[in-house]
This record gives C-alpha cells, sequence and structure tokens, in this order.
C-alpha cells in the first residue's frame, strides 16, 4: 500500500505546517491558556483566508470539493501545533447541512463556506447516555420543536449554528439548530480541560431542522476519522518534543536518551502513531471511495484512544519531574490527547461495538474477494 500523500495533498500539507506552525509557539499558547479566548481567532482567520475551512465543500456551493484525505493532510498539522480552531467541526457540519438539508439551508450554507458564519457540532451526548435518555427531545417531523439541555457544546457560546445529537421518537437522531442565539436558548459559558470554549446549552420550544436518520453514522465516521487525524498529529509532536529533550537532558554525564530503557520507551511511542497511521490511512480512503467504514470507524478509534493513552503517558514520563510543570508546554500535549480519547466514547465502548460488528458479519478477512474489491 501507498500511503504517501499526493503532489497537491503535499502542498495543501505544506500550507497547513506553515500556517498552524508560525501561530504556534509556546508562547502563543501560553498566552490563550491564560486568555477568556473560547478559540484561537488569529488562526481562525487565516484558515478562513486560505480556504482551509471549507476543503470538504462542493465547489458549486463555494468550497474546494477535496475528500477526507485532504482534510487529513490538515488535520495533522493542526495536531502537531496544537492549532485551538474548529477546522473539522465547522467544514464536516457545513458538508452535512449541504448534504442532507440541501437548498432549503443554501444561504446559511454561504455564509459558513465564506467563513461568515461558523458551525459546531456535538455528538457526544450520544455516547454519554449510551443512546438512551437524551436531555434534548424533538417532535418526529421535519422540522420539530426541541426542548432540555446538552453540556459542553464545543463553541457553543461562539457558534452561530450548530448539528446536536437529540431524541426523536426515543431514538438518537440529529437536528440543526440553525440559529444558537435565537429566543428560547440560554447558555452557561465555561472551558474544556484542553483551553476550547464550551457551553451548556438549554433549549425551550426552539424550531429546529431534523436531519434524516442515516446522518449520524455519516456524521460519526467522519468525525472518528477527524479526531483520529488530530491525535495523531498530537502524538508525533509530542513524541518530537520528547526526543528533542531527552536527547538534551543530562543524567549521569551522558543524555538520557542515549539509555536503552529511554530508547525503547520512545520506540513503542512511535510504533503506536504509526499503527494508528495504517489505519486511519485505510478509514479515510475507505470513505472517499464510499465504502462502508463501520469496522474500519470502530477499528481507528480504538486506536487513536490506546495510543492517546499510551504515548501520551510515556512521552511525559520521559521528561521526569518538569513534565508535571505547566509552565512547561508538555503538558498541553496531554490534555490534547485525554480530551481527544474521551471523544466521542472511551476505548473500551469502540472495542465492545466493534466486537459487536464482527459477531454479526462473518464476511471480514484478509482475503480481498469481496464485492467492494472487485470494483477497484
Amino acid at each position: 500500500m501507498d500511503f504517501k500523500f499526493s503532489e497537491d495533498q503535499l502542498a495543501i500539507s505544506e500550507l497547513a505546517e506553515s500556517l498552524f506552525g508560525d501561530f504556534g509557539s509556546d508562547a502563543a499558547m501560553a498566552a490563550h491558556d491564560e486568555s477568556a479566548d473560547a478559540m484561537r481567532f488569529d488562526i481562525w482567520n487565516k484558515v478562513v483566508e486560505t480556504g482551509l475551512h471549507a476543503l470538504l465543500i462542493p465547489e458549486d456551493q463555494g468550497g474546494s470539493g477535496l475528500g477526507m484525505q485532504d482534510l487529513l493532510a490538515v488535520l495533522i498539522p493542526q495536531g502537531k501545533h496544537l492549532g485551538q480552531v474548529p477546522l473539522w467541526r465547522h467544514q464536516l457540519a457545513t458538508l452535512a447541512i449541504s448534504r442532507f438539508l440541501g437548498n432549503d439551508k443554501k444561504s446559511l450554507i454561504e455564509k459558513m463556506v465564506a467563513g461568515e458564519s461558523l458551525g459546531t457540532l456535538s455528538l457526544d451526548a450520544h455516547y454519554e447516555s449510551q443512546g438512551h435518555h437524551l436531555h434534548l427531545k424533538a417532535e418526529n417531523q421535519q422540522t420539530g420543536l426541541l426542548s432540555g439541555k446538552v453540556i459542553a457544546v464545543p463553541l457553543g457560546d461562539t457558534a452561530q449554528s450548530a448539528i446536536l445529537t437529540v431524541s426523536v421518537a426515543g431514538q438518537p437522531q440529529l437536528v440543526l439548530v440553525e440559529d444558537l442565539n435565537a429566543s428560547g436558548i440560554t447558555k452557561v459559558s465555561g472551558r474544556s480541560q484542553f483551553y476550547e470554549g464550551v457551553a451548556t446549552v438549554e433549549f425551550s420550544n426552539v424550531s429546529v431542522s431534523i436531519l434524516p436518520q442515516e446522518a449520524f453514522a455519516w456524521i460519526e465516521q467522519r468525525a472518528i476519522a477527524c479526531l483520529s487525524a488530530l491525535q495523531l498529529g498530537v502524538l508525533t509532536g509530542q513524541v518530537a518534543r520528547a526526543v528533542t529533550y531527552t536527547s538534551e537532558r543530562q543524567q549521569f554525564e551522558r543524555a538520557i536518551g542515549s539509555f536503552q530503557a529511554v530508547q525503547m520507551t520512545l520506540a513503542d511511542c512511535f510504533i503506536d502513531c504509526e499503527v494508528l497511521r495504517t489505519s486511519l490511512y485505510q478509514l479515510v480512503w475507505r470513505l472517499d471511495q464510499g465504502y462502508d467504514c463501520t469496522p474500519q470507524a470502530y477499528a481507528t478509534k480504538y486506536l487513536a484512544n490506546l495510543a492517546g493513552h499510551r504515548v501520551g503517558h510515556l512521552a511525559q514520563h520521559v521528561h521526569g519531574g518538569i513534565g508535571v510543570d505547566r509552565t512547561y508546554p508538555i503538558h498541553r500535549f496531554l490534555y490534547w490527547s485525554r480530551a481527544l480519547s474521551i471523544a466521542l466514547g472511551s476505548t473500551g465502548a469502540h472495542l465492545e461495538r466493534l466486537g459487536d460488528w464482527l459477531a454479526n458479519n462473518n464476511n471480514l478477512g484478509w482475503k480481498y474477494d469481496l464485492d467492494e474489491h472487485q470494483k477497484v
């Protein structure tokens, strides 16, 4: 298998690396941590200026018309430099509105593609409730009335619109809240553990648009790919910093990176990152090909969570006592890797879902003889 980016994807990746690298200094991140800002607005303005916020959006709607593989080339550098912007949420929400609600929301789509309106999405309520007893409920019709509350919506007090998980006729489904400042909506703002603005949002008979049932799996699989790409970027940056630190830190008149135990620890971190990379690249390729990605998404999320835990703690460990000092930048990578692991469910939850899928599907194996493979 060839995991190399195409020339166009390399150009996109280099642009993202330059953009996020220029704004990703430790001093800039520390200033954001100490501020009350919900996101890095300086980075977001540049993201919109370069068009990276609309890579997935069709060309006839003002976007670049690219795929998940191209978005992957941006999300990895974003994670590496801890770029605190809603790049994937915004365009995945925009694409979902375009795909499932179409021309009815043409004006909103135009504003989101132009960067004039910020969109967000939150699927976490589904995993927190295990699909039952969702606190948000809507009527079972094309345009329903939404009541209840949802906790810790990413950028819930900053975005203008949101896609949220609700209960419709007792089943989890997605709805579009077109105006988060509409009458009947109240918010309590806060901040997540990795310095992103969140808000608990409460609704009282607010008009919303209900997405079709199939929208949840469609968004979920792409959200898993995006979160895993960010995780890979975060861990790549974390390992790079650990290598630099252990190459410079002296103990017993030797760099601690020359000790076999430290070398093996960092080698394990590298292997975990490459395992995640392999699974992630397969997932995004299948998404772009239009193949079913149910087991691949569960497996990738499991590996992203596992790598986030292992690499996050091992890279922190080789920093010794300085790693627990919040004035030293390595702690931010640990916070990000933990937050990304928590999003969309735990390691055990996705492993269980993968096991259930495998128990009910006996056509997944090493032989490439399925119908989907004959089309390639």
